[in-house]
């Protein structure tokens, strides 16, 4: 039996599961900015306490590795990496947008159909995002991205295949994209920590894992500080 803590706070989402063989035993989850240093230690103690189980109880320590927001990549990878070190557990990553294709993929919170190609968007600020495209297998058609978008974004995806766009970062980019009869829209979009599921116990089961010591989240960009208000 494995037991792996997965955890996600890449985005406005602070979410937290317990996953045992590959199934959601439980989750917790907030979606609100900034908050996700203050609750995500609280979210793990009460799911572990709930479920009857100890720290040492984990098999490994399941993390969402980017893009997205920095200082949430970093509450979330450095309390993934502590964990592992203070247990001697392994930890696992995986790439945000891969973790939101699987929410359609494995998850299925929308049906689609199998030529249709995913498009996972991550806010970046103004009309810009950090996006890739999947198509129903989960095999990656275009690589992991930081796009400014405008009207020709994936033209030449959406010439041929319907594109479904989702996450915090696709609501902005209807205006530009919507006119495209190939361009559908999954409003609500809410990332989990439940959607690492499936890929945390393939990489547990093929022992696929980082070095806790050396492993940096995957930010795609330098960091930019915002302006302090005079």
């Amino acid at each position: 039996m494995s037991v792996i803590l997965q955890i996600e706070t890449a985005t406005t989402s602070c979410s937290v599961a317990l996953a045992v063989d590959g199934n959601v035993l439980a989750f917790k989850q907030i979606n609100e900015r900034n908050i996700h240093a203050e609750v995500i230690t609280l979210f793990i103690e009460e799911l572990i306490t709930n479920a009857g189980l100890t720290y040492d109880d984990l098999d490994a320590v399941a993390v969402s590795c980017g893009p997205g927001s920095y200082t949430g990549l970093r509450i979330g990878v450095s309390t993934a990496k502590g964990l592992c070190f203070a247990l001697n557990k392994p930890l696992i990553a995986i790439e945000t947008l891969e973790a939101m294709a699987y929410a359609i993929i494995g998850e299925k919170v929308v049906t689609v159909d199998a030529d249709t190609l995913l498009c996972p968007m991550i806010d970046a600020r103004r009309m810009e995002v950090y996006c890739a495209l999947f198509n129903t297998e989960g095999v990656k058609v275009r690589a992991t991205a930081a796009d400014i978008i405008d009207e020709h974004s994936f033209k030449e995806f959406l010439s041929s295949h319907k594109v479904l766009f989702f996450g915090d970062g696709a609501d902005k980019c209807e205006a530009a994209l919507g006119g495209n009869a190939n361009a559908k829209f999954l409003p609500g979009f809410v990332n989990s920590a439940t959607y690492l599921t499936q890929k945390a116990a393939e990489r547990f089961n093929n022992q696929e894992f980082e070095d806790v010591a050396y492993f940096e989240p995957y930010y795609l960009k330098d960091f930019i500080a915002g302006k302090k208000a005079l």
